[in-house]
């Protein structure tokens, strides 16, 4: 019995964490992000990504063109603010978009449902699944 409960005590403690992180991440100036299976997300489930061309913190987005059409911006509204390790940048196209650490966050348009992940790795492994 004595097992059983320290199993429960660690994934109580690991789901107050998880939902901790989840309601940080909704209060980021209405940021609709969450975490699911240690991936970041938008409101509807898609898995955001990163992308290496990307330079972080140079308040930039290199995705432009054919690009943003098979990894669409994480767009966040016009009046965003940064909070914490959330960032806004400014597209090529005036629009804006969210960034982690400095880095723009994509979808990818061959994921279909919640917690895809196909882009990860993607074309020469410089796509990769956001984590927080």
């Amino acid at each position: 019995m004595k097992i059983h409960a320290i199993g429960l005590a660690r994934n109580t403690s690991r789901l107050v964490a998880m939902l901790s992180a989840s309601l940080v991440l909704a209060a980021c100036a209405g940021m609709p992000a969450k975490i699911a299976d240690g991936a970041l997300t938008d409101a509807s489930g898609k898995t955001l990504y990163t992308f290496d061309k990307d330079v972080a913190s140079s308040g930039k987005s290199v995705c432009n063109g054919p690009c943003i059409a098979n990894w669409p911006a994480f767009t966040a509204p016009a009046d965003a603010a940064a909070s914490g390790d959330y960032t806004v940048v400014t597209r090529d196209d005036g629009g804006k978009q969210w960034a982690l650490k400095g880095k723009p966050l994509y979808t990818f348009a061959k994921d279909t449902k919640p917690g895809d992940k196909t882009g990860d790795g993607f074309a020469g492994n410089i796509w990769h699944v956001a984590k927080p």
